[in-house]
């Protein structure tokens, strides 16, 4: 009996034709050697030998050890290259030429797929936003008075932005708690995660020339899971009054794969509602298509559901967070990342952050047999999601998964 073709998958596959997301790959005989591949079901696909079996005029183009030069192509390039790979994967005549191609993905190791540029993390949920402020500020309005005005967000560390699968070792710093007499140093005991969407900038921008609304399709090939992870007690000591720092800078989890946002089509949601008119570069009423992404999120902590966050429904849209980071000039480079924040919806289970679904360590959750209100060493936090997608289809996006490691004893 045939061994089964990678080609042959099982019906509904999350990972079908349908989707085609990217990565790099390398291969245990070729550990060094980093190639560019496209998951199809539970195989990699080495495009650049894909190519030069078909001939392909993008052989150069998939042949390079990161995405980096396939973002920079620009809009009908990434269009093209897709329709290519589609055509590889579904018509029967290429099969014997591509079938030989194909990788298990549990054979694989997949890396970082794209050098990150600049890294920008914005605070674009409204639930997120509420429950934080209700949590620190009780007795006050929980979103501050800028917050519906624009997308809040802060300029991140790109690099320590690492792929699913990475370690990540318990960050020190200083905290203080509101009564004790001084801060004191040691390894952070309020670890937290937040569930988050990451886009992905192909094409770079002028210098003093903002992007607006309109050029996010021209600007943003793709989009992927992330994990900011988040020392809330280093957080809450060193945030006044310029923001983040420490207790975010020491590791943010991406993707091994980056989704093309023509595989999102059918995922595309009108955001919320607004309360009053925007100002004009951030006014989306007028969009070509609706500006927000239905992807449905699921954390899990060793293994057991804990939130169930939905996309559809935060406030500001990645075209209002694109054109937002450029209005006042500031140029995008090939590789930019930047990230949704933290995604929460209205209910208690859809909160994406350990601070909200625990209120800030009151009520623990169960994390895989045990209870948690901030992480503990060892554990193991999993994020994975799917969008709609054509004919009733589902899009998977690939997993992020990261464990803790205890600090550094230096």
């Amino acid at each position: 009996m045939s061994e089964q073709s990678p080609l042959d998958l099982a019906e509904g596959h999350p990972f079908g034709p349908h989707n085609l997301p990217y990565g790099v790959f390398s291969t245990a005989d070729e550990p060094g050697r980093r190639r560019v591949g496209v998951r199809v079901g539970d195989h990699v696909l080495d495009a650049g030998a894909a190519a030069h079996a078909l001939g392909s005029p993008y052989a150069a183009l998939l042949s390079l050890p990161s995405l980096n030069a396939l973002l920079a192509a620009g809009r009908t390039t990434w269009r093209d290259v897709r329709r290519a790979i589609t055509s590889w994967v579904t018509v029967p005549a290429h099969r014997p030429d591509i079938e030989p191609l194909f990788h298990p993905l549990s054979a694989v190791t997949l890396h970082l797929p794209y050098d990150v540029a600049d890294y920008v993390d914005f605070y674009a949920s409204e639930h997120h936003a509420t429950n934080v402020g209700r949590i620190f500020r009780p007795d006050g309005e929980p979103l501050t008075p800028n917050w519906k005005h624009l997308p809040i967000g802060y300029h991140g560390r790109s690099g320590t932005v690492v792929v699913s699968g990475t370690d990540i070792t318990r960050p020190s710093g200083q905290r203080k708690a509101p009564a004790d007499p001084a801060p004191v140093f040691g390894p952070s005991v309020k670890l937290d995660i937040e569930a988050e969407v990451g886009f992905v900038v192909g094409t770079p921008s002028r210098l003093g020339h903002p992007v607006g609304i309109a050029g996010f399709r021209d600007h943003v090939f793709g989009l992927s899971l992330l994990n900011d992870w988040s020392a809330r007690d280093i957080q809450a000591w060193e945030y006044v009054p310029l923001g983040p720092f420490l207790g975010k800078s020491f590791a943010t989890s991406v993707s091994a794969w980056v989704t093309p946002l023509e595989a999102l089509d059918q995922a595309r949601v009108a955001p919320p509602a607004r309360d009053f008119p925007l100002l004009p570069y951030l006014d989306d009423g007028a969009a070509d298509e609706p500006g927000g992404f239905d992807l449905r999120i699921t954390v899990r902590i060793n293994g057991e559901v804990v939130a169930e966050p939905p996309f559809s429904s935060m406030y500001w849209t990645a075209a209002q967070q694109l054109a937002h980071m450029t209005v006042n000039g500031a140029s995008l480079r090939t590789g930019d990342l930047y990230g949704s924040g933290t995604v929460s919806g209205p209910e208690a289970h859809q909160r994406g952050s350990l601070l909200e679904l625990t209120w800030n360590g009151q009520e623990p959750v169960g994390a895989g047999g045990g209870k948690r209100t901030f992480l503990e060493d060892g554990d193991e936090v999993t994020l994975t999601a799917w969008a709609p997608g054509p004919d009733g289809l589902r899009v998977g996006l690939g997993e992020v998964t990261g464990r803790i490691l205890p600090a550094d004893a230096r």
